[in-house]
């Protein structure tokens, strides 16, 4: 392969838009294929390439672009239910993927998908943005250092607008995204994994659609996805983890705040002030030491995205995996687990008890 990295985009909505942008700051990254079966998607995906867009062909399949010839690696950026779907001729011809979360909707497609991946000799990435938000990364990084000590308890709160409008209004309804857990937790669910560094064995969620989209109607349908939500995640090591999440709040200061407290202090991190926090235990009564880094962010990046320039950085290390230059960082396999994570929180929720991963195979 040379140095440049041809891609193929499947998908033409606002995430697909968000990876065309990056790919643009991409060192190495040009865009020769989209595809997408909605005409006007693929013109508004064109219209972000700008005069980038001179040359690059529009399937209306993943079968057709996968057929090409034209492309290196693909990033998947279809409705969630559409993954299996769209994911299959792209690994029978071997091509590297970058995978929008999460993995899939059901716990036998994301099963699917990781086990065809684990046999394809091309990497597999499953997007999962956040990690690689410079704050994050370098709250991430202090953790692995020792800074608070053992951990213990893990808080992760995102209080934020509602879902978005999709095409054909497709996100409104559970069987198509998996459900909120599912859809817009996943990445939480994967931060947890990866900070704790153990497995889950056990979620409750205590969760409900309150607020938002109780007075649509798609077809004489209402819709049933969750818009505010507590859940707790046991995890083998002993660590406990909690994630808040409010999609009526998008007043807050900050829409990210993750906190992890260990024996010897507490750090924090804050999106998108920026801020990573750091508290050390002192004595009682004793004068609090705390201290207060904003972490700088790639301007470019900012702008080229709406998950705090992460996107753009998540880029820089997916093309050094596809040539060969990198590992894999977030395997099929990292995308399986949060979703069935989501799945645990979406079982939890509707039937109101702790739902141990062991009845979904984990």
């Amino acid at each position: 392969m040379t140095d440049l990295v041809r891609y193929g985009v499947v998908g033409s909505g606002l995430m697909a838009n968000e990876h065309l942008r990056n790919l643009a700051l991409t060192p190495g990254a040009v865009v020769t294929a989209l595809a997408d079966p909605v005409d006007a998607s693929l013109a508004a995906a064109k219209a972000t390439l700008g005069e980038a867009a001179d040359g690059v062909k529009t399937f209306g399949s993943s079968a057709e672009l996968a057929a090409s010839g034209l492309v290196d690696a693909v990033i998947v950026a279809s409705p969630n239910f559409t993954h299996r779907r769209v994911l299959e001729p792209l690994f029978d011809q071997g091509l590297a993927i970058l995978c929008e979360k999460p993995l899939a909707t059901t716990l036998e497609d994301a099963s699917w998908v990781a086990a065809r991946a684990a046999r394809s000799p091309a990497p597999f990435w499953t997007a999962m943005e956040y990690r690689y938000a410079p704050p994050v990364a370098a709250f991430i990084s202090q953790l692995r250092e020792g800074r608070v000590g053992t951990l213990r308890m893990l808080s992760i709160r995102e209080h934020r607008f509602p879902f978005l409008r999709k095409i054909g209004d497709w996100n409104r309804f559970s069987e198509n995204t998996g459900g909120t857990m599912v859809e817009k937790c996943c990445h939480f669910f994967d931060l947890m994994r990866l900070i704790v560094g153990a497995e889950p064995v056990r979620v409750y969620c205590s969760g409900a659609m309150d607020v938002n989209h109780r007075d649509e109607r798609y077809d004489g349908r209402t819709p049933d996805i969750i818009d505010n939500s507590y859940t707790t995640v046991d995890f083998a090591n002993g660590v406990r983890a909690m994630l808040d999440l409010c999609m009526f709040a998008e007043g807050a200061a900050n829409q990210e705040e993750i906190a992890a407290v260990g024996d010897a202090a507490r750090l924090e991190v804050f999106i998108p002030e920026a801020a990573v926090v750091f508290s050390p235990r002192v004595g009682l009564f004793s004068p609090k030491r705390v201290e207060r880094q904003i972490v700088e962010t790639d301007a470019a990046a900012l702008k080229a995205g709406s998950h705090h320039g992460s996107t753009y950085y998540q880029h820089r290390r997916f093309i050094a995996a596809v040539r060969g230059e990198g590992p894999v960082e977030v395997t099929a396999a990292d995308g399986l687990a949060a979703v069935a994570m989501g799945l645990a929180a979406e079982m939890s929720a509707a039937e109101k008890r702790a739902v141990e991963m062991t009845e979904l195979g984990f």
